[in-house]
């Protein structure tokens, strides 16, 4: 076996590496990745047919990878529900994706009877990309039980679209917004939150006053 086709053993290992993928975002990076090698090495031995094919393939990877970074941010892609903390579909979510919750936040435990309570989902369409649950501290402090996140958008934030809202919080008299402690691989530095202890803060702006014309 000679470089060449040591080229091309690794081209289709990242191609079939790049299907096992649960994160579309990665899925098609690497897709892109496994393209762009098996179209030089096809081009070298001169399989133009695969140049052919590999080519539409990286072009129709480089068009999602662009829609998908482009909307990314999108509050019209994006959109926050409020649900009911005893809601049946959101007790069906967290029950579905108990283990993989389990592993990103090994203290979560939620209690739906709890009083001062609040259960949002992000959706996509009517796809479902992350969960947050939070309830009320002391002194205008709005605690946040679960921050979730899909395998699927994993390489996203979506829970920003409730912090970004802050009006979900400063309408129910909160100042003041914590992540979960102990939470692996938080991304709320991305957010605007600042480190305190084992979580991260974000201040939120007043409730703007409506004065009377």
């Amino acid at each position: 076996m000679n470089w060449l086709d040591l080229v091309g053993w690794a081209g289709s290992a990242v191609l079939v590496w790049s299907l096992l993928q649960s994160r579309v975002l990665r899925l098609r990076a690497l897709n892109l990745v496994g393209c762009v090698v098996l179209i030089g090495y096809n081009a070298a031995i001169e399989v133009w047919p695969m140049v052919g094919l590999n080519i539409v393939l990286s072009v129709i990877n480089i068009w999602y990878l662009r829609t998908m970074l482009a909307t990314r941010h999108d509050e019209q892609t994006y959109q926050v529900v409020e649900v009911g903390v005893d809601d049946q579909f959101l007790a069906h979510t967290l029950r579905v994706h108990a283990p993989d919750i389990a592993r990103f936040n090994p203290d979560f435990h939620w209690d739906p009877t709890a009083t001062n309570r609040s259960a949002f989902l992000v959706v996509t369409a009517d796809e479902v990309v992350g969960v947050v649950l939070s309830h009320a501290g002391a002194h205008g402090v709005a605690q946040i039980d679960l921050d979730y996140v899909t395998p699927k958008f994993r390489d996203f934030t979506p829970g920003e679209f409730v912090y970004r809202r802050s009006r979900l919080f400063t309408e129910r008299g909160f100042h003041r917004v914590i992540s979960p402690p102990g939470m692996v691989a938080p991304y709320y530095h991305r957010l605007g939150f600042r480190p305190e202890g084992d979580s991260y803060v974000l201040d939120l702006p007043a409730a703007p006053v409506t004065g009377s014309a």
